[in-house]
């Protein structure tokens, strides 16, 4: 196998942990978000609301993934729809105040953990991993 094979073959598997250590830690951040959860309220927060058929694309989930997940978010309290200005057919989601708050708190747990687990990295490495994950996503959010 040559150099190159064994290298993909070894990030294969580091990015396969790195999704079960990040599914496994949410729970521990918050019991009632899930990464998913998680990863959806951020997206509404970056976004300033967005569709339910937006998230679906953005993500390369099935509608009714996010359907379940949205349903989950709104009895939770933590986002709403709301019609779109410009179409009003149309329901945009938002995230409520709840949902910003519980955001919020999980985005600091979330970072303290892992910069606990990167605290002895030079600045050098932790910026050459950025560039690396964002290079790496922004190919795959094309591709």
């Amino acid at each position: 196998m040559r150099a190159a094979d064994r290298a993909v073959e070894t990030i294969q598997h580091e990015m396969t942990v790195f999704a079960r250590r990040a599914r496994a830690s949410a729970s521990r951040l918050h019991p009632e978000l899930s990464l998913v959860s998680y990863t959806l309220l951020g997206h509404l927060e970056e976004r300033d609301g967005c569709r339910a058929t937006d998230l679906a694309a953005h993500y390369a989930l099935d509608k009714s993934t996010v359907s379940r997940q949205v349903t989950a978010l709104e009895r939770a309290g933590l986002i709403e729809r709301r019609p779109d200005p410009g179409d009003h057919r149309v329901q945009v989601l938002h995230l409520t105040d709840a949902g910003r708050s519980i955001l919020g708190q999980v985005t600091v747990s979330r970072r303290a953990a892992v910069g606990e687990r990167l605290a002895e990295w030079t600045e050098e490495d932790l910026e050459r991993f950025a560039g690396y994950l964002v290079r790496y996503n922004s190919w795959s959010r094309s591709g």
